[in-house]
């Protein structure tokens, strides 16, 4: 279950003192190639962190040699200085590497505005420090270096015929479209170009990590990058591959959803029967971003009233007198109206299902969610005590 379980992958984690548990801070993924073939997705937010800036260059030519990563501090709005972190970063990596600095994506996780010169010492220090260890086993030293506030590394693997997907993945708040607060690596050892793994996980991502939506807040520093060795000398088809990095990304997304801070239910709400896939993805959105809706699952109250209340403030096409809405398997609303008791749902379980019927179509979409805690309004007003 790692980034190495792909042929062509050397990863490693260290200690380098960015975060103050003292705990593995700097993760260093190399290809080893054949193929150095990469794709990237980024944040759609436009207050960037300097490793995308950074890492938007280095994808222009779809080469990527190694990514590199730390936690314990964002590297964002920390002005020129930062980005030249960045750059640094990059450079440090390609000379003990023997590869190009334009070829190293750079990732940062933590706080905004933590960027100065202490910290571009001990990122750079890490790094010395993380190459000389880089091993087929290290994975999961790399995984648990990328965390933050996560509990528990996030780790999947896809296998094809002759090929396969490994990938690692942090975050546990702030998981919202445009990806999350989240760093994710997915590497493989088909053989594909650029343009067909951009195609790839661009299918992936709108799918998954695009739909995770644990609490509408959208990161400085997302990053989704996929990397191709070609080690296997195999070729799948772009929808063989379309399908298999899919069900990657379901998995790590799902592990992320479970993680989330606080959250005592994963949410997942499901639309059907709407008049198009967008509008779908939008009536569910708009549950999961509805903080009475979370708070009442929270309570283990099936209140259906306010996720009528919530969809009916988009512009979906649906009649919000003509929609049922069931809660793990009980439809508590019939056509606008009560039908089977509140008393009938039973919300204890984490799993939390929410099947909405807006009847007027065929598409679908689901949105992952969670719900709203004292213990999630604690972590976000003392992470950084």
């Amino acid at each position: 279950m790692s980034v190495t379980h792909p042929q062509g992958f050397l990863a490693a984690g260290v200690v380098a003192g960015l975060k103050s548990t003292g705990k593995r801070d700097i993760a260093l993924v190399q290809n080893l190639g054949p193929s150095q073939a990469a794709a990237v997705v980024f944040t759609s937010n436009r207050a960037q962190a300097n490793p995308i800036i950074w890492s938007k260059q280095v994808i222009t030519d779809g080469i990527v040699s190694a990514i590199v990563l730390n936690s314990g501090g964002a590297n964002c709005y920390t002005g020129s200085f930062g980005f030249q972190t960045s750059h640094q970063s990059a450079e440090a990596v390609a000379s003990a590497l023997g590869v190009s600095a334009g070829d190293v994506l750079v990732c940062s996780t933590g706080l905004i505005g933590v960027g100065g010169q202490d910290f571009r010492d001990k990122v750079l220090g890490g790094i010395s420090a993380v190459a000389p260890l880089l091993s087929v086993t290290g994975g999961l030293d790399a995984a648990t270096a990328i965390m933050t506030t996560d509990s528990v590394p996030k780790q999947a693997v896809v296998n094809g015929a002759g090929w396969s997907l490994g990938g690692m993945a942090k975050g546990a708040g702030m998981l919202a479209p445009g990806l999350a607060t989240m760093l994710v690596v997915i590497t493989t050892d088909a053989v594909l170009d650029s343009p067909s793994l951009d195609a790839a996980l661009r299918a992936a991502t709108r799918v998954t990590f695009d739909r995770l939506d644990s609490d509408g807040c959208m990161s400085t520093n997302d990053q989704v990058s996929l990397l191709a060795s070609g080690a296997s000398g195999v070729t799948p088809t772009l929808a063989e591959f379309t399908t298999a990095i899919t069900a990657l990304c379901a998995d790590l997304a799902q592990q992320l959803q479970a993680d989330a801070e606080g959250a005592s239910h994963n949410i997942s709400i499901e639309t059907i029967n709407a008049a198009n896939e967008d509008d779908a993805v939008e009536v569910g959105r708009s549950v999961a971003r509805n903080n009475l809706f979370k708070a009442a699952v929270f309570g283990n109250d099936p209140n259906w009233g306010r996720v009528l209340a919530a969809i009916g403030t988009t512009k979906a096409d649906f009649d919000p007198y003509d929609v049922d809405v069931s809660m793990n398997g009980v439809r508590v609303c019939k056509s606008g109206e009560p039908d089977e008791p509140s008393t009938s749902v039973d919300l204890t379980p984490r799993a939390t299902h929410v099947l909405i019927d807006l009847k007027v179509g065929t598409a679908t979409a689901t949105i992952l969610t969670n719900d709203l805690t004292h213990d999630y309004v604690h972590e976000n007003s003392a992470y950084a005590s």
